[in-house]
């Protein structure tokens, strides 16, 4: 009987773009798009650049293009900058299950290497699918978290099997390149806990980065340890503790998980999405925010866990945890009547007003929401005001979720108010397009060589440099 890396790389070789719903290839699209968008609002961060500039420290035989920039670099430190602009909002998808985690965080693998492979836009999509594939099954048959590992451990067999897939791997070469990923990237859960870190939007992007790595050495001929799964010291007795097997993959008779993944309405952690829209929802029901005495949520435990779980998530001291923090993503809610990026500036996380309503916060854990979980993230959201006037609403399945899911205008919403700030209006509607219409493209590396996607910056230095060009 074959052992499950085995079972993988057979899966992941034998998908073909023909075995591909048209659903979900759209579905595929629509990802596709709001992760790209994703990445553009985050093009300026701080762990952006330290990225960029690491990648611009290396001179590739073999060029891959960094997002928005449009320098080139070796692979894996093209997939380690594009990745960290992917998560680095916390605006991308979300997969809730045993684990849960942000399947989207692998296109920056799948993207890069259809490049280097100089793939087409029907491989990227093929490649994308199998990551969501991989990504969602291992997830929903074990919660790595109580044994103190991070859900990008899964994150990283996801991104090998879509970087395999877009750089035509043989079977036994994906065989060894998941042996070999698999063995190099073992995260801890400390990542997202505590005093959360810029390392919370740059370890998925480090375990793609170790995937893509392992992929090259497999194809070179590398071999990784055998059996990585069953074996005495390898997965199942290290990091999942018992052995799993995976459900029938997505196929013909079988659906594919990426019909179970959401797209975020607010750039923040996946588990307060219903909480914030439960806290929108309920601020139409009271005057102002001084006149709140408390305010008393619900949640499922998984939530409280991992968005409530410390006294840091009271009293954030930097974007990463307030982004993870339930009590303050209320709050400002609450306050401000939306949740942007920009409320998680030093200049609110300071704020004396935002914070005292932060204090206010309780937080506790619904059995109902329990019961209900993975499939809805059920909030009960109650506030009480200082006259003693009690307002509350539930929300189980927020704006985004694949229960109750934005349309395609809704998607392209998001995509230019997070692309609008670096490229101009006819060029997004240009990459759009483009996106959209993926199947139809031929190299999937042109989407992010071409001046199309470069950022205004970028338009700028290279004016700039032809100007100096034509006085010498």
């Amino acid at each position: 009987m074959s052992n499950l890396a085995e079972q993988l790389s057979d899966y992941g070789t034998s998908l073909k773009y023909a075995d591909l719903p048209s659903d979900v290839v759209h579905l595929a699209k629509r990802f596709i798009i709001d992760t790209i968008g994703c990445a553009l609002g985050g093009y300026d961060s701080e762990p952006s650049k330290v990225a960029r500039a690491v990648a611009g420290e290396v001179t590739p035989a073999h060029p891959v293009t960094v997002m928005g920039s449009g320098q080139s670099s070796s692979l894996d430190l093209a997939v380690f900058a594009n990745g960290v602009m992917i998560r680095f909002l916390d605006f991308n998808d979300g997969y809730t299950s045993q684990e849960s985690g942000h399947p989207s965080d692998s296109i920056a693998a799948a993207l890069s290497a259809t490049e280097a492979a100089g793939g087409s836009g029907k491989r990227l999509l093929v490649s994308t699918v199998l990551a969501y594939e991989a990504f969602c099954r291992i997830c929903d048959t074990v919660d790595i978290k109580p044994r103190g590992f991070d859900h990008v451990t899964v994150g990283g067999i996801a991104s090998v099997l879509a970087a395999a897939r877009a750089m035509k791997l043989s079977k036994e070469q994906t065989f060894q390149a998941l042996n070999l990923g698999i063995a190099s990237n073992v995260a801890l859960y400390q990542t997202r806990i505590g005093d959360v870190s810029m390392w919370k939007g740059c370890a998925y992007a480090n375990a793609s980065r170790n995937a893509v790595f392992s992929v090259q050495l497999a194809r070179a001929g590398l071999t990784g340890p055998s059996p990585i799964f069953e074996g005495d010291g390898g997965y199942f007795r290290a990091v999942s503790g018992e052995p799993f097997a995976l459900k029938e993959m997505g196929g013909k008779d079988h659906p594919f998980k990426i019909n179970e993944c959401s797209i975020k309405q607010f750039p923040l952690g996946q588990y307060s999405q219903t909480v914030a829209q439960a806290a929108l929802e309920v601020r139409e029901l009271y005057g102002q925010p001084e006149e709140i005495a408390q305010v008393n949520i619900s949640t499922l435990q998984t939530a409280v866990n991992i968005m409530a779980g410390d006294p840091e998530k009271w009293t954030p001291k930097n974007r990463e945890t307030a982004d993870h923090s339930m009590p303050y993503t209320a709050a400002v809610a609450l306050m401000f009547g939306t949740v942007e990026s920009r409320h998680f500036d030093d200049e609110f996380l300071k704020d004396p007003d935002l914070l005292e309503l932060v204090s206010k916060v309780t937080v506790s854990v619904s059995n109902e929401a329990n019961a209900r979980a993975p499939e809805a993230m059920l909030c009960d959201f109650e506030v009480v005001t200082k006259s003693g006037e009690e307002h509350s609403v539930q929300v189980a399945y927020h704006k985004g979720h694949y229960r109750n899911p934005l349309t395609d205008n809704e998607v392209d919403r998001k995509f230019r108010s997070l692309a609008q700030e670096h490229l101009p209006a006819e060029r997004v509607d240009a990459l759009l397009d483009r996106l959209w219409h993926l199947e139809d493209v031929q190299n999937a590396g042109d989407l992010i060589r071409s001046p199309t996607f470069w950022t205004s910056s970028k338009c700028h230095r290279r004016s700039n440099k032809a100007s100096t060009r034509s006085a010498g």
